[in-house]
């Protein structure tokens, strides 16, 4: 809720906990003034602090509803609200609309997995239908990228990872500009104990060179909504080659591969996923069916 007060100058810092969770001080008098200010916060943000960052950037007459988030998470409308929302509209109303719903409950990995996540693959799929222009994307996919940026640091700290003394590198293919998904990625990694390697994420000039100085256990690909199959193709053969590990993982990620799973293995890869969660546990999966160790 930090951003929430300072862009508001509506909220007394000592009234909250980091990321919008309650202080327990134990017995019945506490859980019932806890259940009062929950009440009070969920009032507050919704009729207050969300028309009022609207109506900052001259957006009152469309100001969003906080939906109510069942237990499944954000439905497929909430995602659609959200991405018309970091197309159209000032990236602080977008992270206060976030804000809000950590303020509702909502987990921080249900955000990435039910929300963000698919608002990525939703700006795609208007791309592809001719819906949005290349602008509009980019900068939808900027300000998703701001909402990561304020939530990366809680998120990892969640996961309470032991570093695992493994390293991946991530990557976007080449020719490829938007590296939200690596982002994504990136956390999932590091909040289960992974290194990984650079960001902002490194790029594909000389991979060959950087596989063959540095050890890697993994090198993941992230690839947009068009690819040239023959040149990632031809990437992934040099990396392999050039790779101080013989056991090397190579995974390939973006709308593209869920759409068509065979350009998997026709680019030479070992695996991809929807997900930052998934992407982490096929990777560990393949590690350990290979009986993978660091040289």
């Amino acid at each position: 809720m930090d951003r929430l007060n300072r862009l508001t100058g509506n909220w007394d810092p000592e009234s909250a906990t980091d990321g919008g969770h309650l202080e327990r001080t134990g017995g019945q008098h506490a859980c019932d003034g806890a259940h009062e200010h929950v009440s009070q916060l969920f009032k507050t943000i919704e009729t207050e602090i969300i028309p009022r960052l609207m109506l900052a950037h001259g957006e009152a007459a469309d100001c969003p509803v906080l939906p109510d988030i069942g237990a499944d998470g954000p439905d497929a409308r909430t995602v659609a609200e959200f991405t018309r929302m970091v197309v159209e509209q000032d990236g602080a109303v977008a992270a206060a609309y976030v804000d809000a719903m950590r303020a509702q409950g909502t987990p921080l990995e249900t955000l990435y997995l039910k929300l963000i996540t698919p608002a990525a693959r939703r700006l795609g799929e208007l791309w592809e239908a001719d819906l949005c222009d290349f602008t509009e994307v980019t900068v939808g996919l900027w300000r998703l990228q701001q909402v990561l940026r304020g939530l990366s640091p809680a998120f990892r700290e969640e996961g309470h990872a032991v570093p695992s003394g493994r390293r991946i590198l991530l990557v976007p293919a080449p020719g490829e500009q938007h590296v939200l998904g690596l982002i994504i990625v990136g956390d999932y990694f590091r909040r289960g104990g992974w290194d990984v390697w650079g960001e902002p994420p490194a790029t594909s000039d000389d991979l060959p060179g950087l596989v063959r100085s540095e050890w890697f256990d993994a090198v993941g690909l992230s690839v947009g909504c068009e690819v040239r199959v023959e040149v990632l193709a031809a990437e992934v053969s040099a990396i392999r080659k050039a790779s101080r590990n013989g056991d090397l993982v190579v995974m390939v990620g973006g709308p593209l591969f869920i759409k068509y799973p065979d350009l998997v293995a026709a680019v030479g890869a070992d695996a991809s996923a929807r997900d930052g969660r998934e992407a982490v546990q096929r990777v560990e999966s393949l590690l350990v069916d290979r009986g993978a160790t660091r040289s």
